[in-house]
This record gives C-alpha cells, structure tokens and sequence, in this order.
C-alpha cells in the first residue's frame, strides 16, 4: 500500500513524504526538502514522523523551495540522497560524504518496497526530474514542477492511480497581476510552471486511460491561483466534483492519503 502527505506546497517551500507498506516493512521517501531544519522536523512531526524514519531523499532540481534543508537533514540522519547529474552541477558539487546516489531519466530505484522512477521534465533548471513511485499494485505519480505538458511526461504518467499535479497559476490571474513583465514570461512560458488549464487537460488525458482515480493540486501560487479555481479546473477535466478534488498549501500540505 502506498500513501502520501504534502508536507508543504508553494513558493515557500515543497516536500511530500511517501510512505510504502509491506507486510511489516515500511518504506520512506522524501521527495524534495524545501525548508529550514527546524522546519521540516515540525512537519515531519506533525505528519507523525521522525526524521530518522527518513530511508531516502529525492531532490527534483535545485531550486531553493525544493533543496531547503536537503544536505544538513541528510548528513545529519546518514540518509541517501537521489539526484541528477546536473542538479548536483548546479547545486556546486556539495560534500556529502558518500550519500550522493545519481538518477537520471528511466532509472528504476528503490526504497524499501517502493520503486522508483524518475523522468526528465521542461522547466528551468538543469536536469530537473520528477517522478512515479508504485508497490506493484498501484503507482503514484508526482509532477510539481514543468512549464508544459510534453509527450514524454503523459508517457511516463500514464498508467497512475494518482497524481500530485502542479496547478500554478490561473493565466488570467498571472495576466492581470502585479508580476514583472519578465516574471510573468518566465512562469507562464514553455519552462517555468504549469497552469491549471494544462493540468487539467494532463488530468483529463490519464482519465480516460482509465486508471487515474485521484488528483492532488499542487505548488498553487499564492499570488496568481486560488484553491477553488485549481480544483473547478479538475473537477470538469475528471467529471467529478468539486470536492473531488484535493489542494496541498503551503502552510499544512496535505493530509495522508492512500494512492
């Protein structure tokens, strides 16, 4: 059985922690670490963890709301971490001492009884990944971070139960906003962030392979979307109500949730 929390979505910082249960071994991956020490200790805690409980970290690129805590979390626990050759190029090649594990494109991994399978996405970074996760029964699918839906990402998301789906912004809110010209090219061009519109067309495309039966809106600006606009966005995509559809924030994440 697979479940997963959102730690936190946003500008301010993203982690989810999945969790993988087999008979009486069970697994944890922390996908990405975005914030303070201090910080992602009381999330853990509050999620009912401890960091020690952490078997491994998967960092999707090196933006700052993603790497947080990454190295000192790690090299303080001796926990594993997984990243890109080029995300570790760009992070200026950190000591830590032989916990480094590179993922790249199509490399299976696995932590505990969950396996793992990173996939490149567009989005302005270096070699920035994200990922689908399965037991063998049901597959997970997290995609937090792209500027556009390419072939290769609705591959690689095709046959999930679930996703944790980026809804950045509504493009008439990022229009009309107080961004920067340049800023709102940078996050509404082909690689910065997704927008509902798209996430809903990605969501819509899973449907009707027939598998998809949940969706977690996720990295919601708090600027340029809001919670209800994300999850209209959905909810006709998928056919299913408004409720139906649930949103990771910033403050709180997400509850647990069974993929």
């Amino acid at each position: 059985m697979i479940r997963f929390k959102s730690l936190g979505s946003g500008s301010s910082g993203n982690a989810t922690v999945v969790q993988a249960r087999c008979g009486t071994q069970v697994a944890h991956l922390l996908v990405d670490c975005g914030f303070g020490i201090r910080e992602i200790d009381k999330r853990l805690r509050a999620a009912g963890m401890l960091a020690d409980q952490v078997d491994a970290i998967f960092i999707t690129h090196e933006h700052g709301d993603h790497i947080g805590c990454a190295r000192q979390l790690a090299l303080r626990e001796r926990i594993p971490v997984y990243m890109s050759e080029g995300t570790y190029a760009a992070l200026g090649q950190p000591d830590l001492e032989g916990l480094l594990r590179i993922a790249c494109d199509g490399m299976l991994f696995e932590v505990g009884g969950l396996q793992v399978r990173p996939f490149t996405v567009p989005h302005d970074a270096r070699e920035p990944l994200q990922l689908t996760c399965t037991d063998g029964d049901t597959r997970l699918g997290v995609v937090t971070d792209l500027g556009h839906v390419s072939a290769h990402v609705l591959q690689e998301v095709a046959g999930c139960a679930t996703l944790l789906l980026e809804c950045n912004h509504d493009e008439g809110m990022l229009a009309a906003g107080s961004y920067p010209p340049f800023l709102k090219r940078r996050v509404g061009g082909g690689w910065g962030h997704l927008p509902n519109s798209a996430a809903a067309a990605l969501a819509q495309s899973v449907h009707a392979g027939g598998r998809l039966k949940q969706v977690m809106a996720a990295h919601l600006s708090e600027q340029n979307n809001k919670p209800e606009l994300a999850r209209q966005a959905l909810s006709v995509a998928l056919g299913c109500g408004e409720d139906d559809v649930l949103v990771a924030d910033g403050a709180s994440g997400s509850g647990w949730m069974t993929a």
